[in-house]
């Protein structure tokens, strides 16, 4: 016999007992209670849902599955005494109080730490229902780090339907940030809206290798305005001069990553007997020494200070003065060319993004000191920097360029090499 079998039969004997009427008067009130109680239930979870962010369904479900078969039995023995359960029931004593703090606060009475697990999720732990006790509600994290329903009438773990929250964790407040997830940061995944973030630029470097020697053939030159003298014949200074220059461009090349090491001797003072017209040879004793103690040197920088007027040595970019530069070549060298060729490309890339700031190349003849210590490298080269009547800080402005551009065509240079060694590597 089923379940409707059972039910009619139950209908019909009532009917045909004594005040029938009252048993289906009674037997409809009980009906009508349970509607209420699940049109109740279903608000809930709809309220429940709006709470949560969880799916009707999912509310649904989770509701449903909130409330046991002794529930309602029990709501039917209060009207229906055969039906009624020996011993303590959903309704008896304190159990209602215990099942709608439950249900409703998710705070069970006979445990007081329930109170704080709900707020404190350290503190939650395996709870077990009054009417079901092999029923658990712990929360518990899947190995993905996503919270799933614990074990629940003594079936395996499983993860919670449609993504309810477990019994047992607190239910966010409206506007609150309880219960969301903490904003994603860029560390080189994906950002917080699945955009793949720039990745930070590496800022390149030459690893502590020196690659740049910047030196002074004759470092005592120097500027009117600086000295306060009245003729370019005085510039000359020990202190003050283009060695200062010199110093400002490996400070910023080493601040693009290029490694770089500066000479600033003075010659007439650490060279005894010093002899103005043996100043080339004085400074290639520093270069080579500068080769002994660093052997991946591979761009040279002689910096002098030109003795042109002032109109021809300035240039205003910008409304900004600078003080020009201009490229000496020696043909004494016996293969200036590739110096030419290496001050061509600085003079073009200035050319290019600062028009006017160099005054070209001087291809010098090959006689008196036209060799400028440029045949130790085909990548040496001498620039003079401004005039007699630029100042210093029109001077640094330069070098500050200079460095920006030497930086550019040496790191370009290096992605032509990497380039080649990965393709000579291939075809062996």
């Amino acid at each position: 016999m089923n379940s409707w079998s059972k039910w009619g039969s139950l209908i019909k004997s009532a009917g045909s007992a004594p005040g029938y009427g009252g048993v289906l008067r009674r037997i409809f009130a009980a009906y009508a209670g349970i509607s209420l109680l699940l049109f109740a239930l279903a608000t809930a979870a709809a309220l429940w849902q709006t709470q949560a962010a969880v799916s009707p369904k999912a509310a649904m479900k989770r509701m449903a599955a909130s409330v046991s078969p002794q529930f309602f039995i029990d709501m039917i023995g209060l009207e229906a005494a055969s039906l009624k359960r020996s011993g303590e029931t959903t309704f008896s004593g304190g159990s209602v109080g215990r099942y709608l703090a439950e249900k409703l606060l998710h705070v069970n009475p006979v445990e007081p730490k329930s109170l704080l697990a709900s707020e404190l999720p350290g503190m939650r732990g395996t709870k077990r229902s009054p009417d079901d006790p092999k029923r658990t509600d712990s929360l518990v994290v899947n190995g993905n780090g996503n919270a799933g329903q614990g074990q629940s009438d003594g079936n395996a773990a499983g993860k919670p339907a449609d993504g309810v929250q477990t019994q047992g964790e607190a239910v966010a407040a409206p506007g609150s940030d309880a219960g969301k997830e903490p904003p994603l940061q860029p560390t080189g995944g994906q950002g917080a809206n699945g955009v793949q973030p720039d990745p930070i630029p590496v800022k390149p470097t030459t690893a502590g290798r020196k690659v740049v020697f910047v030196y002074h053939s004759h470092p005592r030159e120097s500027w009117v305005p600086e000295l306060k003298v009245s003729s370019a014949n005085e510039a000359e200074d020990s202190q003050k001069n283009v060695t200062l220059v010199g110093k400002r461009l490996t400070d910023k090349l080493e601040e693009q990553g290029i490694g770089s090491v500066h000479s600033g001797v003075d010659y007439p003072t650490n060279v005894p007997g010093y002899n103005w017209n043996y100043s080339y040879k004085y400074s290639l004793q520093t270069v080579k020494e500068a080769f002994t103690q660093n052997k991946d040197i591979a761009f040279l920088f002689d910096i002098h200070r030109d003795s042109a007027a002032r109109d021809i040595t300035t240039a205003s970019i910008g409304g900004t003065d600078y003080a020009r530069v201009y490229f000496i070549v020696g043909k004494k060298n016996e293969r200036w060319e590739q110096n030419e060729a290496f001050a061509r490309k600085i003079h073009n890339k200035l050319e290019a993004e600062y028009p006017g700031l160099s005054r070209g190349i001087w291809d010098k003849g090959s006689g008196g000191h036209a060799e400028y210590n440029q045949s130790v490298s085909p990548n040496s080269i001498l620039i003079e920097v401004g005039g007699p009547f630029n100042s210093l800080e029109e001077s640094y402005r330069t070098a500050d360029i200079l460095a920006k551009t030497i930086s550019g065509l040496y790191w370009e240079a290096e992605k032509v090499n990497a380039t080649a060694g990965a393709a000579v590597a291939v075809n062996k």
